[in-house]
């Protein structure tokens, strides 16, 4: 038969209360007799102090992560404020741009005015094309309410861009000297010897370079820089207005004409303004 447990465990609220009073009465004695240097000062030395230690680690990693926090707020919100002075400076850079470049483009067509100052000229802005890569065939803002006729020239950059095709009140629609349907009546402006210059949207997209057929010449007479103007010959392009330079030149089979390639004298990529001139070619039938 076995025998029952004589041992009692005391409950653990009472052995807090015990250990309580226990702590209580030593801080009473210590205070009363003033121990300083005794034991109870060397027991409060090994427990209290590194506890306070301990509890002011704690309290300084908070006390520092706290700061940290309200630096990244800070910085974040500089960042944000950086940000948004950069985009107002982008913007007010591409604005700037874009004036320059409206203004490079209307200093060029004062110049180009200047060059042909016997035609009377209106200046209109390109307002749509084809779709492809190149302003071959494109409209602008002004019409017929501003004298635009069909078979006007029209002229860009350093010359000749092209013909006016058709017409509306507020519109034009302008057929390019590279367009495949273009040939134009062309001569050597430093011999006068004739040419045909023929658009093509396939040379100009492979070299930028449109044709010339038909240049009858003497040998060597023509080298490439050449600049090819507008024929006196031509039923509705004026005189004497630049279409490009000679690029490559060579004898055709039959040993009697020179075929090759022009540069147009127009960026007709990045084609936004133009001069329309108002005066048409007159030609003197029998």
């Amino acid at each position: 038969m076995k025998r029952k447990s004589t041992k009692h465990s005391i409950p653990t609220k009472y052995s807090l209360l015990i250990l309580t009073g226990f702590c209580i009465l030593l801080m009473f004695v210590s205070f009363t007799l003033n121990l300083s240097g005794g034991p109870l000062n060397t027991i409060a030395g090994y427990v209290f102090v590194p506890m306070q230690k301990g509890i002011n680690t704690i309290g300084s990693w908070f006390v520092s992560r706290a700061d940290d926090l309200k630096s990244m707020r800070d910085v974040m919100q500089d960042n944000k404020e950086l940000q948004e002075e950069v985009d107002r400076l982008t913007q007010q850079l591409n604005t700037i741009k874009l004036e320059q470049y409206e203004l490079d483009n209307l200093r060029e067509l004062m110049e180009l005015d200047q060059k042909y100052p016997s035609y009377k000229k209106v200046a209109a802005r390109v307002i749509g094309n084809d779709g492809g890569n190149w302003f071959n065939t494109f409209l602008i803002d002004k019409g017929s309410k501003d004298g635009i006729e069909k078979d006007m020239n029209v002229i860009a950059g350093s010359g000749l861009v092209g013909i006016v095709i058709d017409t509306g009140p507020n519109y034009a629609k302008v057929r390019a000297v590279i367009d495949d349907a273009s040939n134009v009546s062309g001569m050597a402006l430093s011999t006068a010897d004739r040419c045909i210059v023929h658009g093509n949207l396939a040379t100009m997209n492979e070299k930028q370079v449109i044709e010339f057929t038909d240049l009858k010449c003497d040998e060597k007479a023509i080298e490439t820089g050449e600049q090819i103007v507008t024929s006196h010959i031509s039923d509705k392009y004026l005189e004497g207005i630049l279409i490009g330079y000679v690029s490559t030149i060579e004898r055709d089979s039959n040993n009697l004409t020179y075929s090759g390639t022009i540069t147009p004298a127009v960026d007709f990529q990045h084609l936004q303004e133009v001069l329309v001139i108002l005066d048409k070619k007159t030609v003197q039938k029998d």
